[in-house]
C-alpha cells in the first residue's frame, strides 16, 4: 500500500502529515523524517528536487557492494539495508540523511517502522532530529532480529527433542534441519549488514556525539547476536550429525542381519551343492537315508553356525 508520512514538529508538539506540500510550508528545521513507502515516481522526483538529494532505483537500493551500501558526502549520509521479514524475506531500505532531515524509502509495510513511530509518539521530545529517528529504527531492527534468534533456536530445541533414537529418523527431519540452517544463515547475514551500516556511521564526523553511545551499544548488540547465531550453526551441525550417525547405525544393522543370513544359509548350499552333483560313483545317492540325511546335515550346520553367532553376541 503506498503511504507518505511526514513528521515534522509545531509549537512543540509532533505532527505528521500526508501531503508533500507540506514541507514547503513549514521551517525545515523542523523536519524531522520522511518516510515514503511505495510511492510513485512524481513524488520521489518532487521531493528530490526541493531537498536537493538523491533517491536511489531499486537496482542501486539493492546492490551488495559496500561502496552502493553505504555513501557519505560532506553534509549527507545514504544508507541502504536489508530488513528482515517473519516469513524470512528480506526487503532493502534505503535511508537518505540531510541537514537533519531523513528520509526513508521502501516498498512494504515493516513492523519496526511501525514500532519507531510508536516510540515517537510516547516520547517525541526524544526525537530532534533524523538521526535520532534512525538511530530508533536500527535498535528496533535488532531487537527484532534477537526476538527472531529466540524464536530460531526454540525451533532448533523441538527439533532436537524428535531426533530421539532410530525409530524417529525421517527425510523430513533432515530437509528441517536444511531449511533451519538457511533461515540462521538468513539471520546472520542480515545483522552483519546492520554491522555495517552501522560502524560507517560511527566513522562520520558530522553525527551527532550524544548518538554515539547509542551506536555504540547497537555494535555491541549485534556483537552478542553473532554469538547466539553460531550457537544455532553448531546445534545444527550437531543435529545433522547426529542423524547421519543414526542412519548408518540403522544401516548398518540392515547390512549385519543379511551377512548373517547368508552365512546361516552357505552350509546348506555348499551341502546341496555337493549332493547336487551327477557322479556315477556317489555312494549317497542309492542310499535309502541319503535324503533325510542331506537335510539333517544341512539344519545341523546352520544351527552350529546360528549357535556360534549368538555366543560371539553378533545377534
Amino acid at each position: 500500500m503506498s503511504e507518505l508520512r511526514i513528521f515534522y514538529h509545531e509549537e512543540n508538539r509532533l505532527r505528521i502529515s500526508r501531503n508533500l506540500d507540506t514541507i514547503k510550508t513549514i521551517d525545515l528545521k523542523q523536519l524531522i523524517w520522511i518516510d515514503l513507502n511505495d510511492v510513485s515516481d512524481e513524488i520521489e522526483t518532487e521531493l528530490e528536487q526541493f531537498l536537493k538529494i538523491y533517491i536511489q532505483e531499486d537496482e542501486e537500493i539493492e546492490e551488495i557492494e559496500m561502496s552502493s551500501r553505504y555513501m557519505q558526502t560532506d553534509d549527507s549520509i545514504v544508507a541502504n539495508s536489508n530488513f528482515l521479514q517473519t516469513n524470512y524475506t528480506v526487503e532493502p531500505v534505503s535511508f537518505i540523511i540531510k541537514n537533519g532531515i531523513l528520509v526513508s524509502v521502501r516498498n512494504v509495510e515493516l513492523k519496526s517502522f511501525n514500532e519507531t513511530v510508536k516510540k515517537i509518539y510516547a516520547n517525541s521530545s526524544n526525537f530532534l532530529t533524523g538521526f535520532h529517528v534512525l538511530v530508533t529504527l536500527l535498535e528496533t531492527r535488532v531487537e527484532y532480529d534477537a526476538d527472531m534468534i529466540e524464536d530460531a533456536t526454540d525451533l532448533i530445541t523441538q527439533l532436537s527433542k524428535t531426533l530421539n533414537t532410530e525409530d524417529d529418523l525421517d527425510q523430513d527431519i533432515l530437509i528441517r534441519i536444511k531449511d533451519m540452517q538457511e533461515k540462521v544463515m538468513i539471520i546472520r547475514q542480515n545483522i552483519m549488514d546492520k554491522q555495517r551500516v552501522v560502524s560507517n556511521m560511527m566513522k562520520c564526523n558530522f553525527f551527532p556525539v550524544d548518538l554515539r553511545p547509542r551506536l555504540t551499544l547497537i555494535i555491541k548488540d549485534i556483537n552478542s547476536l553473532f554469538e547466539y547465531t553460531r550457537f544455532g550453526f553448531d546445534r545444527l551441525d550437531y543435529l545433522q550429525d547426529t542423524f547421519l550417525g543414526l542412519v548408518n547405525l540403522q544401516q548398518n544393522k540392515i547390512i549385519k542381519i543379511f551377512t548373517v543370513v547368508s552365512v546361516i544359509f552357505m552350509p546348506p548350499t555348499l551341502i546341496a551343492s555337493v549332493y547336487g552333483m551327477n557322479f556315477k560313483s556317489m555312494p549317497e545317492l542309492d542310499w535309502k537315508y541319503g535324503y533325510p540325511f542331506s537335510v539333517v546335515l544341512m539344519i545341523a550346520f546352520s544351527g552350529i553356525v546360528l549357535i556360534y553367532f549368538r555366543r560371539k553376541k553378533w545377534l
